[in-house]
């Protein structure tokens, strides 16, 4: 059966018991060229997906799935869900009314050239890296593209189907500069493969490590922290939660009752916008099958709204946001599309560090408290300009004290985007005074 075909069959199911049942069916392709030394050391391409169920019986939810679309695995998914179901004790689940949504194509044309030129992508990319003498060896350089094919229908008159795709560039290097040392890893990634200029990013991923070579020990302190934007979106993709609707029903945000109050700098705004043109990880709607639309989080500081599904919203009273999320394998949880940190007037650098890479993010974070204490690199400033490098020191403090610190956020074309799967994240420079910094 095709994954079209398998709906149907699905929600006939569902119908036939009289039951409430909802299918969500994912079909996914990924193609990687990795070079090594100037050849192609290896294609590799995959194709996987399945299809998944969640079902109401007696106000009870349960949950199945199958990667076989045969009538006898769908027939054994959909008796796994019942059986799920009728193991809870919450009795008051319940699946959205729908409509039809449509079918909708956010990729085109844009990963269809073939697979000749995507091979040479790779081996430019990687061939621009060795250009700098500094580069001591290449650990992997490689193209990737990733192309998913989402169907959502369910018995209450959802019906809609999208293709999304993204296409990248990554590499991790080791770069030499006398005794000093520095290893690091990053990716660049693009809606449509002919945005991507691999030479540019090879460029600029080893001018941004070789700057760093030659650090020096950072004295600990209090300073004014430039985030460049790799390193502040890392950051705000561990406390992102804190404005989870689910997150704040279980009493696991700090940001519970304060919807309407001043939590950030009058500087900030942050924006998740599913509708972008050009996103990453744009979607016409949500795992539920609510259309997309942008929502501020916070407006000028100010807390406007947390990121909601059917279920979050019903019981915080709120909108619903659009945000549920979950894969055919998976329940239903909440998560942002493309989340950004909306640029501002621009920054002038004065004194204190710019940290321009941080680590041990997911260790060192705590969505709950709002606590972290993070490693980093950076550069120190010094009457505004660079003086040195420095490393060896952690930040550390308290997210939404940071927030409210804020002194400054880059202009637009300061705005660079982190994909992570799912969402992606994208931020320009942001400035906050008087943070902590761990050193020598």
């Amino acid at each position: 059966m095709t994954l079209d075909e398998a709906k149907r069959y699905v929600l006939e199911a569902a119908r036939a018991r009289g039951i409430a049942a909802e299918v969500l069916g994912e079909r996914g392709r990924e193609l990687t060229a990795k070079a090594h030394e100037h050849q192609i050391e290896q294609i590799t391409q995959a194709v996987q997906g399945g299809i998944g169920v969640r079902v109401v019986v007696d106000g009870r939810m349960g949950y199945g799935y199958s990667e076989e679309l045969s009538p006898d695995a769908l027939d054994w998914m959909v008796g796994e869900a019942i059986d799920n179901a009728g193991l809870q004790t919450e009795t008051d689940k319940f699946l959205p009314d729908g409509v039809d949504l449509g079918r909708y194509d956010l990729v085109g044309g844009g990963l269809a050239a073939p697979l000749e030129s995507k091979v040479q992508i790779a081996l430019g990319f990687e061939a621009t890296l060795r250009e700098d003498k500094r580069v001591k060896q290449v650990m992997f350089a490689s193209y990737t593209e990733r192309e998913g094919n989402i169907t959502l229908a369910s018995t209450q008159g959802t019906d809609g189907t999208y293709r999304r795709g993204v296409a990248g560039v990554m590499a991790s290097v080791i770069m030499q500069e006398g005794a000093s040392l520095k290893q690091s890893w990053d990716a660049d990634w693009v809606r449509d493969l002919q945005s991507l200029d691999p030479a540019h990013t090879a460029l600029d991923f080893t001018q941004r490590t070789g700057r760093l070579l030659g650090a020096r020990p950072l004295p600990t302190g209090r300073h004014t922290a430039y985030f460049e934007p790799k390193a502040f979106a890392h950051l705000l993709a561990a406390f992102w939660p804190m404005w989870s609707g689910k997150a704040v029903l279980e009493g696991k945000s700090r940001l519970a009752g304060r919807l309407g109050e001043q939590i950030a700098s009058p500087l900030l705004t942050l924006l998740d916008d599913p509708t972008l043109s050009d996103g990453l990880a744009s979607r016409p709607f949500d795992s539920e099958g609510t259309p997309g639309r942008p929502v501020a989080l916070v407006e000028a500081g100010v807390l406007k709204h947390f990121l909601t599904h059917s279920e979050s919203s019903r019981a915080l009273a709120l909108p619903n946001t659009g945000h549920a999320v979950r894969s055919y394998r998976g329940v239903l949880g909440t998560s942002p599309s493309n989340l950004f940190v909306q640029p501002g007037a621009g920054i002038q650098m004065r004194s204190g560090v710019v940290v321009a890479e941080i680590s041990g993010v997911h260790a060192g974070a705590n969505a709950i408290s709002g606590d972290f204490s993070v490693q980093a690199l950076g550069l120190w400033v010094e009457n505004g300009e660079v003086a040195y490098p420095v490393e060896n020191f952690a930040v550390a403090g308290d997210f939404l004290t940071l927030l409210m610190n804020i002194t400054g956020i880059g202009i637009e074309t300061e705005l660079k985007w982190e994909f992570m799967g799912r969402m992606a994240i994208g931020t320009p420079t942001v400035v906050v005074a008087d943070l902590s910094f761990a050193g020598a």
